[in-house]
């Protein structure tokens, strides 16, 4: 019997439908500058408690009864440096979210912004033999889907169904119980590095918990950032983290395109702290209390002391000026959008009807990112925050919770996968094992 090179993600997707029963799961954010967790009540508010066809199978409601958030440690680029400090960092804020919530979470869904996503876009087709499309034909026309190469070390985490044709006509959501001679479908398939995914699984087990599902990032980023209208009509999605800047383009209500650049907020940072020579904690503050990107003639006067515990009297209480800051800062920023661009143009982005780019994400707070951000994309801007959710405390309702709230938002909405069909076991992706078959039964 073929092996189901999916085992992993559909016993996930089990674990995610016995928290909804339970009515408790919780949601980790692990990311290079801080880890956020947060617990949610969930209540059956669906029609169907079991996946289907369509972006909000399965769907839940939920209330945030707790959340937590600490320094993160041990994360490097989105991807773990050091285990045992990131599981520190993971329980201290999970605990925290457990004790606010006072309830005890067994189930969590993690994203992960590292591990170098990649995007792939497929194709299949199957005759349909009855009178309409059915179930099977689903989990066929899936199955008939060409794999490409992705490489040894790389896993599949998302395989979405982003568009049904039925004949002629396309853009079915949900094709089942129309008729029709010939179903198509196009898949939007995303790998990222099977190392990632596995110590990511493993802190969360030295954590105590069970992981209910792996997203990546700019995923759930972009379902929390965007509104409706955006998704719908089409958008690119920057999420501006500290290590990472995930990259996601939405069109029809569906991921399209991702990608990532590693670089974040933390080279800027660390520029502040080697061109002033002070620590990194004391270039943080600066960063997040003085910076920007827009120098005017009212910086050359605004003088800010640098402070720091050097020891040093006369270093700990030099001055600078706002635009020697901002002089600092603009380089690293708009090398960073630079980066960000080439991603979208390598994707078709300037090719959409429509070209909306929304910034979010930590280190898309600096005061007139936006403005420098529409010079560089050449298109419209805006700042994205978090969708407003049930429960959610007002400190974590910022760009920085993005990638958090947009977990929640698909713990309890999720889009369908690949895995969530009962595919022929004789149809599996194993396309060397087939054609050596075939090759074996005309032969023989």
């Amino acid at each position: 019997m073929i092996p189901d090179p999916y085992a992993s993600q559909r016993a996930m997707r089990q674990m995610r439908r016995l928290a909804i029963q339970r009515g408790v799961i919780g949601v980790i954010d692990i990311g290079s500058y801080k880890v956020a967790a947060l617990v949610l009540k969930l209540e059956q508010t669906g029609p169907r408690a079991t996946p289907g066809i369509g972006n909000m199978a399965g769907q839940a409601g939920f209330r945030v009864i707790g959340a937590g958030t600490t320094q993160s440690c041990g994360v490097r680029f989105g991807e773990i440096a050091a285990m045992a400090e990131t599981e520190s960092a993971v329980r201290t804020a999970l605990q925290a979210a457990q004790k606010m919530a006072r309830a005890r979470v067994d189930h969590v869904i993690v994203c992960l912004s590292g591990g170098a996503p990649r995007s792939y876009g497929l194709a299949g087709e199957v005759a349909i033999d009855g009178a309409s499309v059915v179930e099977n034909d689903i989990a066929q026309v899936m199955a008939n889907c060409d794999m490409p190469d992705i490489g040894r070390g790389r896993d599949v985490l998302h395989a979405q169904p982003i568009n049904f044709a039925l004949d002629h006509r396309t853009g079915l959501s949900d094709p089942r119980g129309q008729s029709g001679r010939s179903l198509s479908c196009d898949m939007h398939m995303v790998t990222v590095d099977t190392a990632l995914v596995r110590d990511i699984c493993n802190c969360l087990r030295r954590c105590d918990v069970e992981v209910a599902g792996v997203t990546a990032s700019a995923y759930a980023t972009g379902m929390s950032a965007l509104v409706e209208d955006e998704q719908e009509l089409g958008a690119a999605c920057i999420d501006l983290g500290a290590g990472v800047s995930g990259v996601s383009i939405f069109m029809k209500k569906h991921m399209i395109y991702t990608d990532s650049v590693r670089m974040g907020g933390a080279l800027v940072t660390s520029d502040i702290s080697q061109g002033l020579q002070v620590d990194f904690a004391t270039a943080e503050r600066l960063k997040t209390i003085h910076g920007g990107v827009q120098a005017t003639s009212m910086d050359d006067r605004e003088m800010i002391e640098i402070g720091g515990n050097s020891g040093d009297w006369d270093k700990d209480r030099r001055t600078i000026s706002r635009s020697e800051l901002i002089g600092i800062m603009r380089p690293r920023i708009e090398e960073i959008l630079e980066h960000v661009r080439a991603r979208l143009d390598a994707a078709g982005f300037n090719h959409l009807p429509s070209q909306q780019v929304v910034l979010t994400g930590g280190a898309a707070q600096v005061p007139g990112l936006d403005g420098l951000a529409a010079r560089i994309f050449g298109q419209q801007v805006r700042l994205g925050r978090p969708v407003r959710v049930r429960g959610l405390p007002q400190a974590a309702s910022g760009p920085a919770f993005s990638s958090a709230v947009g977990l929640c938002v698909l713990a309890t909405h999720p889009q369908d996968e690949w895995w969530d069909f009962d595919l022929p076991i004789e149809s599996y992706p194993a396309r060397s094992l087939k054609r050596a078959v075939k090759w074996f039964r005309d032969n023989w």
